[in-house]
C-alpha cells in the first residue's frame, strides 16, 4: 500500500511535486522519486494521467490562429483607443 493510499489521500505536497515532474523543473533524483511513487500510487498516477490529457488539449487549442479580420479589428480599435487617451 503506497503512503498515499495509507493516508486516505495525498498530501498537497505531492500534487505540487507532480505539477514540477511535469514542467520538468525536478532534478534527476526528484524525477526518479516522482516516478517510483507513481509507479506505486493509483490515485497519482491516475492524477498525473489526467494532468497529461489536460495539457494536451490546452496545448492543441492554443495553436488555432484568429482570422485575419478578428485581428485586423482588434488592431484597430486598439489604435483608435491609444488615440483617444491623453498623453
Amino acid at each position: 500500500m503506497s503512503d498515499c493510499q495509507s493516508l486516505g489521500d495525498c498530501a498537497d505536497s505531492r500534487i505540487v511535486r507532480l505539477y514540477e515532474y511535469l514542467d520538468g523543473l525536478l532534478s534527476p533524483s526528484d524525477i526518479q522519486d516522482v516516478k517510483s511513487h507513481l509507479d506505486s500510487c493509483p490515485d497519482c498516477a491516475k492524477e498525473h494521467d489526467i494532468e497529461c490529457v489536460i495539457r494536451s488539449v490546452v496545448k492543441r487549442s492554443c495553436q488555432d490562429h484568429a482570422p485575419s479580420d478578428l485581428k485586423a479589428r482588434i488592431m484597430g480599435r486598439l489604435s483608435e483607443i491609444h488615440a483617444d487617451s491623453p498623453a
